[in-house]
């Protein structure tokens, strides 16, 4: 009985060996696997999309008592990669309208696509809102807005992208995209009439990115 519980006792410390092997050999993996991304990112440098808001058409921008803003915009936008060596999945965007930081469209959402290298894809999404609450102090701001003639909205893009290097694809990482609007509603001179109740307005404006 003696004999057999020391052959026991070494085969179990013989399977506690084995296992820890196991787990340094894989954390030993790991941390090779993790130096070699971030050296490989280091070297490439990525650099993050670049969008330009291009134009922004107003079908409706109406404003009602009480508190109630009606909205409905086509935009026009452009993002250019600029990494000659890394593509970009955009696996989620988001695009929304808001106005003094309060939502005023509903979120409208572009179809994943994949961008290559020095590639440039142009999107035209509709965005829009029917009778949104406007918090008062908001629609007090937008009367006086209106009044001058000029309303500054802010387009946005709320998604998630991934980054290709070779045949390695990384995780996904948070998109926010920013780009002022500024539209005039004194005269129709600073836009272009599309048919009888819509007006474009050429921007070219570039946007701020964070990724």
């Amino acid at each position: 009985m003696s004999v057999k519980g020391k052959d026991c006792g070494k085969h179990g410390y013989g399977r506690k060996r084995l296992f820890r092997r196991i787990c340094a050999g894989l954390l030993i993996f790991n941390f090779i696997l993790l130096v070699t991304i971030l050296l490989v990112w280091a070297i490439l440098q990525p650099k993050k999309p670049r969008f330009v808001l291009q134009d922004v058409t107003v079908y409706a921008f109406n404003a009602s008592v009480p508190n109630l803003l009606t909205s409905n915009f086509q935009i026009t936008l452009s993002s250019r990669n600029p990494n000659d060596k890394m593509g970009i999945y955009y696996d989620r965007l988001d695009v929304y309208a808001t106005y003094h930081s309060q939502q005023i469209t509903l979120r409208t959402r572009i179809l994943p696509s994949y961008q290559g290298h020095k590639e440039v894809d142009v999107w035209s999404p509709f965005i829009y809102g029917t009778s949104v609450p406007v918090a008062p102090y908001n629609s007090l701001a937008l009367a006086q807005d209106q009044s001058a003639g000029m309303v500054n909205v802010l387009i946005k893009i709320d998604g998630r992208v991934r980054w290709k290097i070779g045949t390695f694809i990384t995780g996904r990482y948070h998109l926010y995209v920013k780009c002022p609007a500024y539209i005039s509603f004194g005269s129709r001179s600073s836009g272009i009439s599309v048919g009888s109740n819509a007006v474009k307005y050429q921007l070219v404006q570039r946007c701020s990115v964070n990724v």
